[in-house]
């Protein structure tokens, strides 16, 4: 075992595997849209970090369904632009709303910003607009894998998932943002 080089986390995973975390990111985005109170940009932070997590996860998922290797994704960092580029990804079709919102996400450098720098908060996309790309990536990528596997993926990437701690708050903080 010693000398042998580590693989990167995720080289061995399937497309199926990252879509299901993918969803385990996603479901966690919604359940801590809960938690999040309004004046306090900071307490966001945790939902949208998921949220965007989660995008990532399920574009990943479907460049791996279609061929590209692990290393070209890495390649990529946390820039979402150049995922909505491959031409696997131009295939779902999202909205142009959608792809615009994707491509604010890398050039804002959101995913840095929600990290590291609290005092850029007053520059950070929309809630509502991140969840809604959100469910959109999934319910599209799914849809895709179910084709490329010819089995279902997930019946609950379809539909928006409930949050499970908090249904009440969560919608009417959403809400409350619009």
């Amino acid at each position: 075992m010693q000398g042998e080089p580590k693989a990167y986390p995720g080289e061995v995973a399937t497309p199926d595997d990252i879509r299901q975390l993918a969803e385990e990111y996603r479901g966690a985005a919604h359940d801590l849209m809960g938690c999040g109170k309004r004046g306090k940009p900071s307490s966001w932070a945790p939902a949208r970090m998921t949220a965007i997590q989660a995008i990532e996860l399920y574009l990943n998922a479907l460049l791996l369904a279609r061929g590209v290797k692990p290393a070209e994704i890495r390649g990529y960092q946390h820039d979402l632009r150049k995922r909505t580029a491959n031409p696997a990804v131009a295939a779902l079709r999202l909205r142009q709303r959608t792809l615009e919102h994707l491509g604010k996400l890398s050039e804002g450098r959101e995913y840095l910003s929600i990290r590291y720098g609290p005092e850029l908060s007053g520059n950070l996309s929309q809630l509502n607009r991140l969840i809604a790309t959100l469910d959109e990536v999934a319910t599209k990528v799914c849809g895709a894998l179910e084709k490329v596997n010819s089995t279902p993926a997930s019946k609950a990437a379809t539909a928006r998932p409930a949050p499970s701690t908090a249904p009440a708050r969560a919608a009417a903080a959403v809400a409350a943002l619009a």
